[in-house]
């Protein structure tokens, strides 16, 4: 059965359509790319799937929640089973990196701090930061503060993690490390749903390709991807928005 499954759903931020007839279909292991000009709808999709964004139109079911029907009671439950990469880190920067990861365990009830501890060593050990616990968000390069975002993500051991661009504000070298650790973790059995618009690192790391483009999304085959993504300075309204600060539930319970 699909992790998630979209058929003919309409995607609107305020009262603006950005995405409509959307269908898609993504399944355990998946490694998805969708790419798009700013402001095609890319980020506007993936908030419609951890229920930042209400669906009204079409059918949308994500980890078996229907998400047009589904309760604000039940938005903590989905979202404990997605992990969620910012591009711009998101770190509490008042705290330490263990201390990070520890208030998402609490607020997603863990009780046991022996388990808890357990869980950091896990984490930091398989995103390579093991010895990083200690540090402070400011004393880690670009890099390593978004190995702790992916850390921070894989907490509850999620079916989908979702990672909105997360190599924007990396160099190359290290953009295409973050990948492959995404990769790696896609093959303990997560599906990934990665925003980009570096063409290269799809070539690279080849996956499912969703296009979003003049309101419309479509899954591309490898011949069908472009050489390159331009934007043009009309298509800025979904960017602008996904980058407002998430709500405190969704920063909880990542």
């Amino acid at each position: 059965m699909a992790l998630i499954s979209y058929q003919n759903v309409d995607i609107h931020q305020q009262e603006a359509i950005v995405l409509e007839n959307v269908n898609l279909s993504i399944e355990k292991g998946d490694f998805v790319y969708l790419i798009g000009k700013v402001g095609s709808g890319k980020s506007s999709l993936l908030k419609t799937i951890y229920g930042e964004l209400d669906i009204h139109k079409g059918q949308a079911e994500v980890l078996g929640y229907n998400m047009k029907s589904i309760r604000r009671k039940q938005i903590p439950a989905l979202r404990k089973r997605i992990g969620i990469v910012f591009q711009d880190f998101q770190l509490l920067i008042d705290r330490n990196v263990h201390d990070n990861l520890d208030f998402v365990l609490k607020a997603t009830g863990w009780k046991s701090k022996k388990e808890r501890e357990e869980r950091i060593r896990e984490v930091l050990e398989q995103v390579g930061m093991k010895t990083k616990g200690y540090k402070m968000p400011h004393e880690l390069s670009g890099g390593e503060q978004q190995r702790i975002v992916i850390a921070r993500a894989i907490l509850n051991s999620p079916d989908i993690i979702l990672a909105d661009e997360p190599t924007g504000n990396l160099d190359v070298e290290t953009g295409y490390h973050i990948v492959e650790l995404l990769r790696s973790i896609r093959d303990t059995g997560s599906a990934i749903v990665m925003t980009t618009h570096n063409i290269a690192l799809l070539q690279a790391y080849p996956g499912r390709v969703y296009c979003c483009n003049n309101h419309q999304i479509e899954e591309m085959s490898e011949q069908e991807i472009p050489s390159e993504i331009s934007n043009s300075s009309d298509d800025i309204q979904d960017e602008t928005t996904s980058n407002a600060e998430p709500d405190k539930t969704s920063e909880t319970n990542q």
